[in-house]
């Protein structure tokens, strides 16, 4: 089978990765933490997939918002192993894009330690290629998807991104590249159909089809 683009972008949390549970409790715990109490869990939902320090400072303001930071990351380093799920189907699909020949490679809000962390703990053989601390601006902004592009010597019209987020869709339409979505993430379906990505795809079998036509 030969790969519909042969350079494929992917969202790590919520796309390869089921880190959602992981993030909203880490969220929740900081939030309990530095305000008190609990934040409505859809609004942080609709936060995954940009910067953990922009949501959290626009949420608290600075003061606030950098000290759910450090309580946020302490809790959710001490949380990962427990927390963090692989997709059934993921880890197969990765490997059957690399030997058709696809180029792949991670694409993320995601500070590059945990990032790689939660690639190994899924075992998930794909490259970490741009992560937080690699892009001055953040989905999305199209600058990290253009810097993973950069790095991997392709070109706008070769690739395509995949992630489970409208940010994601976003991202990749500020970047001029096609979106394809997955809604085993964070974000309900109509939110990611609102933004109308080139195919939305419901389970890991229909994402194959999409990326490796027969």
């Amino acid at each position: 089978m030969t790969p519909r683009w042969p350079v494929i972008l992917f969202d790590l949390d919520g796309t390869l990765a089921d880190t959602i549970n992981l993030i909203v409790t880490s969220y929740q715990h900081a939030f309990r933490d530095v305000v008190g109490h609990e934040w409505d869990e859809a609004e942080i939902r609709s936060w995954i997939g940009k910067s953990l320090i922009d949501a959290l400072r626009g949420a608290l303001g600075p003061e606030l918002g950098d000290k759910a930071y450090v309580s946020y990351t302490t809790f959710n380093e001490a949380n990962t192993e427990r927390l963090i799920k692989g997709y059934e189907g993921v880890p197969e699909l990765l490997r059957d894009l690399a030997a058709a020949g696809a180029t792949i490679g991670v694409v993320t809000s995601k500070r590059r330690d945990p990032a790689e962390w939660a690639i190994r703990l899924c075992g998930l053989e794909i490259p970490l290629l741009v992560g937080h601390e690699d892009v001055p601006a953040h989905k999305p902004d199209p600058r990290p998807l253009l810097r993973g592009l950069e790095l991997l010597g392709a070109e706008v019209e070769q690739a395509v991104y995949v992630g489970d987020a409208p940010v994601d869709v976003v991202a990749a339409r500020n970047a001029g590249l096609p979106a394809v979505s997955v809604t085993w993430g964070a974000a309900p379906r109509a939110d990611i159909e609102a933004v109308s990505p080139l195919a939305i795809c419901d389970t890991v079998e229909q994402l194959r089809a999409v990326l490796l036509p027969e």
